[in-house]
């Protein structure tokens, strides 16, 4: 089964991508940037058959219209790595970011397109978050509403269902992706304990870009909503999006470490403002009809989602 990797830089090759370049099974895919530096990701290119570099000019020749509608200086250039992996055959779609160390247990435990048995949390809320089942139970996941932190620990019955995953999402030890606000206030550094996974939900629940697997219909489905209006749900809002169609996602044991590049956290929490204000009128709205995904994205954005949608219908 052909599998792939996608991530996006523009820094120099990380110890992330060093060791993702390793795995002979996965086909690497590094999407370039005006800031990345070019010289320097086709000399790591060179004697590696399973990586490929794709260029500006690789990206402006082959993707023309896509590239334009996400603009530069921008980390949802991601979206043509998914692309150019489509094109190229890969049933198995793992999104990334550079900063992700791989564990020594990365891609070993796939579980996408099989029957597995997981803890099932069943609820009647409209959202459920995977973190705060775990033993760090007073995280949450970035873009989980938190007009309902206040009780999501105790909406849910857990139970034991057999599922088939149409998308893993596998934690992180280290720096994890919580929001904003809950890394101003904590600050953490966490190792999630193997027990609790992996498990699954009945209801919305985030997941995002940086350690995720896709089968190839979900692949078809999923999208990073390039900027500017939608900030930092940029991943999780078409993670809702795509639960809305049916899509089963199974969230699985840390296998990665996040050395987390340096960020802003005060800009961060500006860019995730949109789905403070505006994710708990998201989930409602896609329980009824996932169309409805687009009266919540600026007009570039919703313009990128059609265009994006029309060429994979055709993968």
């Amino acid at each position: 089964m052909s599998k792939a990797i996608v991530t996006t830089t523009i820094y120099s090759v990380s110890e992330a991508t060093i060791k993702f370049a390793t795995f002979k099974d996965w086909h690497l895919y590094i999407v370039g940037d005006t800031k990345t530096p070019h010289d320097e990701y086709n000399d790591f290119c060179k004697d590696k058959d399973n990586v490929t570099y794709l260029s500006p000019e690789y990206q402006e020749e082959h993707f023309k219209e896509i590239s334009d509608l996400i603009g530069w200086k921008s980390i949802q250039r991601r979206n043509i790595g998914f692309l150019q992996a489509l094109k190229d055959g890969a049933q198995i779609i793992a999104s990334v970011d550079d900063d992700n160390i791989p564990l020594d247990n990365w891609g070993q435990d796939i579980m996408i397109g099989k029957p597995t048995n997981v803890y099932y949390y069943e609820s009647d809320e409209i959202a459920f978050d995977p973190i705060g089942v775990t033993n760090y139970s007073h995280l949450w996941h970035r873009g989980f509403p938190i007009q309902n932190l206040h009780e999501r620990n105790n909406k849910y019955k857990i139970t034991r269902k057999t599922i088939i995953p149409d998308i893993q999402a596998d934690f992180w030890n280290g720096d994890p992706d919580i929001d904003a606000v809950c890394r101003l206030e904590h600050k953490p550094m966490c190792f999630f304990d193997d027990k609790y996974f992996p498990l699954a939900t009945n209801t919305f629940s985030p997941f995002n870009s940086q350690n995720t697997f896709f089968s190839r219909e979900a692949m078809k489905k999923y999208f990073v909503v390039p900027y500017p209006g939608i900030g930092r749900m940029d991943d999780i809002w078409p993670s809702y999006y795509i639960q809305s169609l049916g899509f089963n996602v199974l969230y699985n044991k840390a296998t990665v470490f996040q050395d987390r590049n340096i960020q802003d956290l005060t800009k961060n929490l500006t860019m995730e403002y949109i789905g403070y204000e505006k994710t708990k009128d998201l989930l409602p709205e896609l329980k009824k009809k996932s169309e409805n995904f687009k009266q919540f994205l600026p007009e570039r954005s919703e313009q990128f989602m059609d265009k994006y949608l029309s060429i994979t219908e055709n993968m």
